[in-house]
């Protein structure tokens, strides 16, 4: 059996210590992609560590 986690809205606001608000700002502008599952959205795992790799800023 394959573990699918997914993600709340407000989980990811709490793990990158944002707004909900940023959050469905980017699923709307298509960075963090999502899906609706009745009327709540879930980010997968997945998508969450390719989000992150790819907005990381190295110094």
């Amino acid at each position: 059996m394959v573990e699918l986690k997914l993600y709340t809205i407000s989980e990811i606001a709490e793990i990158l210590r944002v707004t909900e608000r940023t959050i469905y700002n980017y699923i709307k502008e298509d960075e963090l992609p999502a899906i609706k599952i009745g009327k709540h959205w879930r980010v997968r795992h997945e998508h969450l560590e390719q989000f992150l790799e790819k907005n990381i800023k190295t110094v």
